[in-house]
């Protein structure tokens, strides 16, 4: 992978657009990054990681959209990456921009715009550029595909960050794996182990179930076999457990079937009886329906014949109200006739009460001609009535011009005292912005600080945590072994008195006469009999119940020990020895520096906020002020203009209005007068209207009465009926007549009749002979079911014993092979003499792979005196470690890296990240890495060392890399000539690039 070109845009500190031209700082090989602090040096390493990758490294991962915007970009400026480099043989350009909160086109307020991606690609044949996708998800993984890296892998092997490789020299074994593990991704190794361990555990939980369902299954069998089978005592383990299980099996099923014969035989004879018992009682009930049938029948014959007047009276009534239909129709009519005469003659008196005594006697033609008289006066008041509307505008308007020229006068003096102390104002301002910036610079680097020893604090309190918890685990374990000891014990005790008294227990069944079940004799002389204290199997079943359940307690118990215990493992790697209230102490300091200084950061945003809105105000002002100058000079004639008019309308409306207050006045008079003369005019034509047809209405009412055969309308009226009454009247009719022709036909039945001259039956004595025999039935029923389910269940149950039985041998197998493989990758094996896991021992012959590739660099940074090798001591724990020593040429001896001074950490750390680099390029596919970032570091080393330092770096070109070292040593701008300059200014950051000529 080769860098080409940078452009970044309103990114970081800079805030415009900016170039950095990595063809000509590469062509020397080395090339400088210097700059003050704060200026940007590490923001370029950012932007080329978030061209890749869409995020950027170390603490500012979580950079995404606004946090990545400069602060110095103009408003309408979006923030923009855009790389050019060749990877895999291609040249590629990839183009990002983060989410962008812009301001509105339209309105006030901002709107979200959504992060954008290009990736272009250079066709050399037709010199053009090709786009090859804008879709963030495809660009990642074609990125990732072409360098082979993840974004932690390109972080720890291209860029190499502030501090991150020490901090890899001088981990802890567990540490280191972790980032081993991440670098060569051996989580597949990892998997296995978990694999592996979960299979142990399945395996071991089905043998387990396996004997327990098989015992299970064989108590219920006996439960279900009651007295035909006798199930010996038996164990989890035992050898002779299947066939024990099997042969008692194959008795009680044996047993069962017989029983099941016989109980069906007394099943038939019971249905048999039962038959003939429902036939005799349904004989003794029709007779008895029969004879209550025919007394009912003769009862409401009596009470037809005492009703007979009545329904004569209701027959001839029903006749006059059919009459009385016809004339309805014409009654209706009469009756909407003279209600309409009534509401016209109404209207038509109050219509003639508003109008002057003049029009007293006038008829429907004189009000019509009246009110079409005022309605012409009116139409000729038209014209003075818009002039008298205009005139009122006119006032209103020459009211605000004299409001708005006293406005602008306010606004003018306003703005001039605001604009007066404008300069003041911007330079207190800006100050302010700058305090703010430097402390956000601060506050980054504390922040680099804090997460780390954050973690380790939370793994310290978390490890005392664990240790206490470990300790009450065992107590936990300790007891429910106990417990379950003690069960076990208690429920073989009740068994064995249970076996003892037996006898007793197969005695209570005895009867005298019925086979036993044990000898087969009839008679039974001296049975056996419970003595005190007997134990009957409820309460053994009660003892080996409460035993499973203390047993199942401990199990879990210990398996809740084993995940305390692993916990704790894991949290005392991770926070080592110190003490909580040291690392507690230490976090605290950090945190007091970080708090001072993000509280200062905290106002940057407001500080620009109130810069910008302060500046937005000076223009907004500005231009107020010129606006209100126009304003005022432009009123001066409008205001004239409006004067002339105003003395014409007011003449012409003195001759409009005449004695009226006004021409509105006068057009109210008029509108009011047309519009009673209209209403009383059309009154009176409807009430001469309805008053003709109330007559004719009568008329034609006392035809239809006459026609119908009724002597007066009234008579007719008075003979209707509602529809209520009618239907009532008609129901009435209807059942009478329904009535009597069901009681005709029950008296004329045959089989009633016939069945009235027997006697009565005895329904109680043959309901009580069914009730029998049904009662009979279901017993022997129930007895045949019960023999039934008792087949049945032991056919199921013994096939599933045969299941088990089947199945239980290779699992055993399968579990023993699991077991040993499963302890053999997690280091806890006999086999595993270094005691060390699947995961460690791959990431362990990596690390000497490392180490091997940063010895070679290392001997030359040292003179030859040191080299870096990896050592598998075991830990604490007993298990071999990912240990990275140094031994020391001029001694002899191997030592811990923790002992090498500041400015040897340094190169042996740059050592081990370049050795490091080749083995995970190597690792990725043989990825040429053409370019490298290293983030400071050089000012511990003496000039010497320096140059022998500078020499390696010097060496990669040798596979064809050039080296970008970022850092604030002066010495080095001495020696490299390439080299790019961040300079930060209060408008942002700008670079200076420098080739090497």
């Amino acid at each position: 992978m080769r860098l080409h070109r940078l452009d970044l845009t309103a990114f970081g500190p800079f805030g415009g657009s900016q170039t950095v031209d990595f063809d000509e700082l590469s062509a020397a090989g080395l090339f400088l990054l210097h700059g003050p602090t704060g200026a940007g040096k590490t923001s370029v390493l950012d932007a080329v990681c978030f061209a890749l990758y869409g995020s950027v490294p170390g603490a500012r991962q979580s950079g995404q959209g606004v946090t990545l915007r400069s602060d110095h970009a103009a408003v309408a400026t979006r923030t923009e990456v855009r790389l050019e480099l060749t990877v895999a043989g291609r040249r590629l350009e990839v183009t990002r921009q983060p989410p962008w909160e812009r301001p509105k086109k339209r309105g006030s307020g901002t709107t979200l715009d959504k992060a954008q991606t290009w990736l272009r690609e250079y066709d050399p044949a037709a010199a053009v550029w090709k786009d090859l996708s804008r879709s963030h998800q495809e660009i990642g993984e074609e990125i990732t595909q072409l360098l082979g890296m993840s974004r932690e892998q390109f972080c720890q092997v291209v860029l190499l960050p502030q501090g991150d490789f020490a901090r890899f020299l001088r981990a802890d074994a567990e540490a280191r794996g972790k980032l081993l593990g991440r670098l060569f991704d051996t989580r597949r190794f990892a998997e296995a182990e978990k694999r592996l361990a979960d299979r142990r555990r399945a395996t071991e939980a089905q043998v387990r179930e396996g004997d327990a369902a098989l015992l299970a299954d064989a108590h219920r069998m006996q439960q279900a076999a009651g007295d035909a089978m006798d199930l010996p005592e038996l164990t989890p383990g035992e050898p002779g457990l299947a066939d024990a299980v099997l042969s008692a099996a194959a008795v009680a099923r044996s047993t069962a079937r017989e029983q099941l014969t016989v109980a069906h035989c007394r099943l038939t004879a019971a249905e048999s009886a039962q038959a003939a018992a429902e036939r005799a009682l349904a004989d003794a009930r029709e007779v008895t329906r029969l004879q209550k049938r025919f007394t009912e029948a003769r009862e409401r014959a009596r009470r037809l014949e005492d009703q007979a007047d009545a329904h004569r009276l209701a027959q001839a009534r029903m006749e006059r109200a059919r009459k009385a239909e016809a004339v309805s129709p014409a009654l209706e009519l009469r009756e909407a006739a003279d209600a309409e005469h009534r509401r016209a003659a109404s209207a038509e008196a109050r219509a003639r009460i508003q109008l002057p005594d003049t029009f007293a006697g006038a008829g429907a033609p004189g009000l019509a001609t009246a009110a079409r008289r005022a309605a012409e006066e009116l139409g000729g008041l038209e014209s003075a009535r818009r002039a008298e509307q205009r005139l009122a505008e006119l006032g209103t308007e020459r009211a605000d011009l004299d409001r708005q020229e006293r406005a602008d006068e306010d606004v003018l003096q306003d703005t001039d005292v605001w604009l007066a102390g404008w300069e003041a104002t911007r330079a207190a301002l800006q100050d302010g912005v700058d305090s703010a910036q430097e402390a956000a610079a601060r506050a980054e680097q504390l922040a680099v600080q804090h997460e780390p020893a954050q973690k380790r604090l939370g793994a310290a309190r978390q490890r005392d945590e664990l240790a206490a918890d470990t300790e009450a685990a065992q107590r936990q374990v300790l007891a429910s072994v106990e417990n379950a000891q003690r069960a076990r014990a208690h429920w073989l005790d009740l068994k064995e008195q249970r076996l003892n008294g037996i006898a007793a227990e197969l005695a209570a069944n005895l009867t005298d006469g019925e086979p036993c079940a044990v000898c087969g004799a009839t008679e039974h002389p001296a049975p056996a009999r419970k003595i005190a204290g007997h134990v009957d199997r409820e309460t053994e079943e009660r003892a080996l119940t409460a035993f499973q359940r203390a047993d199942e307690r401990r199990v879990e118990d210990e398996r809740r020990l084993g995940v305390v215990r692993e916990a704790l493992a894991a949290a005392t790697a991770e926070a080592g020895d110190t003490p909580t209230e040291r690392l507690a102490e230490e976090v605290d300091a950090l945190e007091r520096l970080y708090t001072r200084a993000r509280g200062v950061a905290s106002g940057l945003h407001a500080a620009h906020e109130e810069l910008r809105r302060a500046e937005h105000e000076h223009e907004r002002r500005s231009a107020v002020r010129q606006q209100a100058a126009v304003r005022s000079a432009a009123r001066v004639g409008h205001r004239e203009q409006l004067d002339r008019e105003r003395a014409s309308l007011e003449q012409e409306l003195t001759q409009a209005r005449g004695a009226a207050d006004s021409v509105a006045a006068r057009a109210a008079q008029l509108e009011r007068r047309a519009a009673l003369l209209t209403d009383a005019a059309d009154s009176a034509r409807a009430a001469e209207d309805t008053a003709q047809r109330l007559k004719d209405a009568d008329a034609r009412l006392a035809d239809a009465a006459f026609r119908a055969g009724f002597d007066t309308p009234q008579a007719a009226a008075d003979a209707l009926l509602d529809d209520a009454a009618h239907r009532e009247l008609q129901r009435r009719l209807d059942a009478r007549q329904s009535e009597e022709a069901a009681v005709r036909a029950v008296l004329a039945e045959p089989d009633t009749a016939a069945a009235a001259q027997q006697p009565p039956a005895d329904l109680d004595a043959a309901e009580r002979a069914a009730a029998a025999a049904t009662r009979r039935l279901r017993e022997a029923a129930s007895a045949r079911d019960a023999a039934a389910r008792r087949c049945t269940e032991l056919d199921r149950l013994s096939a599933r014993c045969t299941t088990a039985v089947r199945h239980l041998a290779p699992l055993r197998v399968e579990y023993d092979r699991v077991a040993r493989l499963a302890a053999l990758a997690a280091g806890t094996s006999a086999d595993n003499a270094r005691r060390m896991r699947l995961e460690s021992y791959v990431l362990a012959a990596r690390l000497e792979q490392v180490a091997a590739a940063a010895t070679v660099r290392l001997q030359r940074m040292s003179s030859g005196r040191y080299t870096l090798v990896h050592s598998d001591d075991r830990t604490g724990r007993g298990r071999s470690g990912l240990g990275l020593h140094v031994v020391d040429a001029w001694t002899g001896r191997e030592r811990d890296t923790a002992t090498l001074s500041g400015g040897e950490t340094f190169f042996a750390s740059l050592a081990l990240a370049l050795g490091l680099a080749d083995v995970v390029t190597d690792e990725a596919g043989g990825v040429r890495l053409d370019t490298l970032f290293i983030d400071e570091g050089f000012g511990s080393l003496d000039d010497q060392t320096l140059d022998e330092v500078l020499d390696v770096l010097d060496s990669l070109r040798e596979r064809d890399r050039s080296v970008g070292i970022v850092s604030h040593v002066a010495d080095l701008r001495r020696r490299i000539h390439a080299q790019l300059e961040i300079v930060k200014g209060r408008s942002g950051s700008v670079v200076r690039q420098r080739g090497s000529g």
